[in-house]
């Protein structure tokens, strides 16, 4: 995009509404004390001990002593304490990415969602290894290798590998009672006022609204699309808009996918392309069966279906079930090359009873030799998708996690049900921030 179109925000509408009442800050007053930093946490935080009791701490890094402002002793087991002076640094710290997020400032006006961002890149990998690792040992009982790889800068123009900065294509800014425009703080739903996004990618930072006022709105989305011009979106409470609503399209490699604008896609400029490949690796040829039963379980608008046919070719036979109607709709689209493909709108667990309850013996067999590729939320698959799933006995399944523990525990669960975790690669998809992108490849074990 020319330059001069870059710098130019485009026209938004100004709401007029009752302003809403402001969040209420967190609490600033709570004791502070000295803490050695023993290990990372799930979450962002990292673990210290003071007289014996735990003590989540942010803003630090494992083998620091800091001062730290205790900010949640509501609990008896455990307090909670925001990190307000760095005593002995470790040498992997490094000023911080976001200046309003720093350490510098009072911990109720730092900038949330860069929490790892005061922790250079090598040793932030290797911090959310080691989250993923330890949930992994505690809640599967797998000794597993995880390296952390970075998404490669060739998938991500604009993208800095040295300081994670420039990836997010998608940001939402909130809007305080008095209109004002900013991020949340960290930990907290208290509004605070910056004057830059450098996680943002470079053609959103120069159109964000961050010096003017939107009385009435909730939130500001920020949105820029691989294919077409970046979009500055008022939001008007939490309701999607009734009617038509607005579509863009993502390239991915060479293909195309079409979904609404404010329908989920991949937030790192490079994720799309990288689980797009990362899918097709570990999905193991030599138990694949392209016409079998195959299914992409929460499959959004298609990516990772896609990904499938794009490896196995047109005879594929996969369905794609995804609980929202548009973007079942889209998914219908973006595979409509495939005859053998079919998007179905359905929440997961009750299309897994369905298709259990119909499915006659030639269509059981032809699930049994299924691979199944599964894209759950952050909150994981859960106990009920994994029983009913599991129950149908494909030959392997290709499991996208973007939480570790949620992650953990569903390995733990296809363990007692006859899976075994084949092979796990783990991706850095939003760095400077506590988040890690899993792909595993689980095989049933005959």
């Amino acid at each position: 995009m020319p330059e001069n179109r870059r710098q130019r925000r485009p026209r938004v509408r100004r709401p007029s509404r009752s302003p809403r009442p402001a969040p209420e800050a967190p609490a600033t007053d709570g004791p502070v004390i000295e803490l050695e930093i023993e290990r990372v946490a799930h979450g962002g935080v990292f673990v210290a001990h003071h007289e014996g009791r735990v003590v989540f701490v942010a803003d630090a890094i494992p083998g620091e002593r800091v001062a730290a402002r205790v900010s949640d002793q509501g609990r008896e087991r455990f307090w909670r304490a925001e990190t307000v002076a760095v005593l002995d640094a470790s040498p992997d710290r490094r000023e911080h990415v976001w200046a309003e997020a720093s350490v510098d400032r009072a911990p109720e006006l730092r900038a949330g969602g860069a929490e790892f961002g005061h922790i250079r890149m090598p040793r932030q990998r290797a911090l959310k290894g080691e989250v993923l690792r330890e949930a992994l040992s505690r809640m599967a009982g797998l000794e597993a290798d995880v390296h952390v790889e970075p998404v490669e800068s060739g998938f991500a123009p604009g993208v800095s590998l040295d300081d994670g900065t420039g990836w997010r294509t998608r940001m939402r800014l909130h809007v305080d009672a008095d209109g004002r425009v900013g991020p949340y703080a960290a930990r907290s739903h208290t509004i605070v006022p910056v004057a830059s996004l450098p996680l943002a990618a470079p053609e959103l930072e120069p159109l964000a609204p961050l010096d003017e006022r939107f009385a009435g709105a909730s939130a500001i989305d920020l949105v820029a699309p691989s294919a077409g011009d970046p979009a500055v979106v008022v939001v008007e409470g939490d309701r999607r808009p009734n009617g038509a609503r607005a579509t863009i399209e993502e390239r991915v490699g060479e293909r195309t996918f079409r979904l609404d604008r404010d329908g989920f896609w991949q937030v790192h400029r490079g994720a799309a392309a990288t689980l797009t490949r990362a899918v097709q690796d570990l999905i193991d040829g030599e138990l694949f069966d392209p016409r079998a039963a195959n299914h992409d379980l929460y499959g959004g608008v298609g990516l990772l279906a896609a990904a499938v046919g794009d490896r196995f070719g047109e005879t594929l036979r996969i369905t794609t079930v995804e609980s929202d109607v548009r973007a079942t709709e889209h998914a219908g689209a973006n595979l409509s090359e495939w005859i053998g493909a079919r998007a179905v709108t359905a929440r997961v667990d009750r299309y897994l009873d369905e298709l259990a309850a119909g499915a006659g013996a030639a269509e059981r067999a032809r699930l049994r030799d299924a691979t199944f590729v599964l894209d759950p939320p952050r909150a994981g698959a859960g106990r009920a998708v994994v029983e009913r799933l599991a129950a149908l006995r494909p030959r392997q399944l290709v499991y996208v996690a973007c939480d570790p523990v949620a992650f953990a525990r569903d390995v733990g669960l296809f363990r007692e049900s006859g899976y075994e975790l084949d092979e796990l690669r783990a991706f850095d998809m939003f760095p400077n921030t506590h988040h890690i992108e899993a792909v595993a490849r689980l095989r049933a074990i005959v």
